[in-house]
């Protein structure tokens, strides 16, 4: 259920698809790397290197997003969130976001303006512009995010270079979001910072590149579960990974709160998504980054262990299941 929005709010169709362009994009500053930014055909965004990162997420309100939990500037936050991220899993700086907006004529246009803020707060926090988008009329209101990066004359760091003898490394949170989630499918709203991870991810955008010098040998953004996502590294590289628990964080805050709701926070860490952390492979312990910490191994084999046995729960997150 979304907030009742004040009677004497306007509509995008009383605003229209132009007005309502100008509104969210009025008064906005851009990175150096726009060269030509919202109004016209198509943008013009700096590529440095000669090569540009790009990913795409799509966002639907009542899958990915709620209202009635989150505000629209939240939601615009972590809608910018979910792509950058995904840029910084390859080593690469973000540059800049195309927005595409889907939603009834009747959607209050605060709401779009709140979610318009929000992914331009985020993507300043990244150092990325906003660069263009489309808007269209639908029945369900639906986010589209393309995030574009550069990748600073470095290589992209893949899934598929892990080797037997890396190290496992993760950078950022992990199971706040899934804590948060937990909370708020149970009617409550606080503690504030476990909510506040489903409702604004905060990704380690910097790490990636970080990363990428330091000579990770793969790397994946933690969106779907840290057992799931580092399943794909396994997948991709040939190889099999493990991890230990005792190497894992697992925050007294987020204990409290699994033992308020009867749940496992340690289940959170290892299968939660939406937390936006990046979890990464080197080829030795003296080559994990500041900031990193050690959680595994890679070894022969395949798929991804717990403790050296099979994690008897999903690993995570997949959609159609």
């Amino acid at each position: 259920m979304r907030p009742e929005p004040p009677r004497n709010a306007d509509t995008v169709a009383e605003v229209g698809e132009f007005g309502l362009i100008r509104r969210v994009t009025a008064g906005r500053t851009q990175p150096p790397t726009t060269l030509l930014g919202p109004g016209d055909d198509a943008a013009v965004v700096a590529a440095p290197d000669g090569r540009v990162v790009a990913s795409t997420d799509v966002l639907v309100e009542g899958v990915h997003f709620r209202l009635d939990w989150s505000s629209p500037e939240q939601v615009g936050r972590k809608a910018a969130a979910v792509n950058l991220a995904d840029v910084a899993a390859m080593g690469a700086r973000p540059t800049a976001l195309l927005i595409g907006l889907a939603c009834p004529s009747d959607t209050p246009s605060a709401l779009v303006e709140g979610l318009t803020a929000g992914l331009w707060q985020e993507a300043a926090v990244a150092g990325a512009g906003v660069v263009g988008g489309d808007m269209v009329s639908s029945a369900t209101l639906v986010i589209s995010v393309t995030a574009l990066g550069d990748l600073g004359g470095m290589e992209p760091v893949t899934r598929s270079g892990a080797q037997v003898g890396d190290v496992v490394a993760v950078c950022g949170r992990l199971g706040w979001a899934a804590g948060g989630l937990a909370v708020l499918g149970r009617g409550f709203r606080s503690p504030v910072a476990v909510v506040g991870a489903q409702r604004n991810p905060e990704p380690p955008y910097a790490a990636g590149p970080q990363a990428a010098a330091a000579g990770a040998t793969a790397m994946v953004d933690v969106s779907d579960g840290l057992l799931a996502d580092l399943g794909h590294i396994a997948e991709e590289s040939g190889i099999g990974i493990d991890i230990r628990t005792e190497l894992l964080e697992v925050h007294p805050r987020l204990l409290d709160v699994a033992s308020a709701l009867g749940a496992d926070a340690r289940h959170w860490v290892l299968t939660g998504g939406e937390d936006h952390a990046l979890a990464a492979t080197f080829p030795e312990p003296a080559a994990v980054p500041e900031g990193w910490r050690t959680i595994g191994t890679v070894r022969h084999g395949s798929g991804v262990t717990v403790d050296g046995r099979a994690y008897e729960k999903p690993p995570g997150w997949e959609h159609w299941r």
